[in-house]
């Protein structure tokens, strides 16, 4: 499978080129409910191994985060984490791209949070986007509260002081179930110019996260950038997702799919495989194989 020379460019091993590329999110897709993967989905992911296919997982995870699940001789290549802030190889973990906040757009988000009310998270820059300070605008928050404790090594109380935080991969709000959809819509329309994604929280299932970026990050951009690095069209590609952080790698990819478990609004908008818990992306890999014969 692709690696990464001396001088730092992608290399096929001799005589085998790339001749496609699997991307997928990882909780509720790849991921099943009790964080293993089950064995016919590593069985598939070796065979497209086999085939020259780039296998590639896509996270909102950071990359700390995503070793805390990743289970020994897992069978992918790259691992687009912090929702395309980043990629990396694997199981190497080189860090082949990264891009972060400056200063004024942290400021700018970080005031416009505040301004909402609402409680948030400034990560800091990759590989540190693990560590984070919190700024807290509510008596009660539990999804907020709850990653803070999951996080209390890394978390800190921020006294907003810019200068002395410096960029940051990203900003995060987490905003309980009510307040979603007035809240997202507040922040996309003040921060037009800024990357802003909807996810559903991976801790509770309900709250919605509110991630911040530069602009023009996304899993799809990095996997565009990705596949062009390895020579692989889109067309090639196939995708699958569960949430609303992976409409815009479904939509890129020419083949796509989503989970049974995804919400109602992407089993209506995208073509439907099994569950996470019911091997639904080797039914997605066996789908896209077929299609390729």
């Amino acid at each position: 499978m692709p690696t990464i020379n001396e001088t730092g460019e992608f290399s096929a091993p001799a005589g085998r080129a790339v001749t496609g590329i699997f991307i997928t999110d990882l909780d509720g897709t790849l991921l099943r409910s009790d964080r293993t993967f089950a064995e016919p989905v590593l069985s598939c992911l070796r065979r497209l191994g086999e085939l020259g296919i780039a296998r590639v997982i896509a996270t909102g995870r950071s990359l700390f985060s995503f070793n805390t699940v990743a289970a020994a001789g897992l069978p992918v290549d790259f691992v687009i984490f912090s929702t395309g802030a980043g990629v990396a190889d694997y199981p190497h973990g080189k860090i082949l791209r990264s891009v972060s906040l400056e200063n004024d757009d942290v400021r700018r988000a970080s005031e416009a949070l505040r301004a909402l009310k609402l409680d948030f998270m400034v990560q800091r820059p990759i590989p540190d986007s693990h560590v984070f300070g919190y700024v807290v605008s509510n008596s009660s928050n539990p999804d907020f509260e709850r990653r803070i404790a999951l996080y209390s090594r890394f978390a800190f109380a921020w006294d907003g002081d810019i200068e002395r935080f410096g960029p940051a991969t990203q900003l995060v709000a987490i905003v309980p179930p009510h307040r979603a959809q007035e809240a997202l819509t507040s922040v996309r329309r003040t921060l037009a110019s800024l990357t802003v994604i909807q996810t559903t929280s991976p801790l509770d299932g309900q709250s919605t996260w509110i991630e911040i970026f530069p602009t023009g990050v996304s899993k799809s951009s990095t996997a565009e950038w990705l596949a062009s690095k390895l020579g692989v069209s889109r067309h090639r590609a196939l995708s699958v997702g569960n949430d609303f952080n992976d409409v815009d790698l479904l939509e890129w990819a020419r083949t796509r799919f989503v989970v049974a478990n995804a919400p109602p609004e992407l089993t209506r908008r995208f073509p439907v495989v099994a569950s996470n818990n019911d091997n639904g992306v080797a039914e997605a890999i066996a789908l896209w194989l077929g299609q390729m014969v």
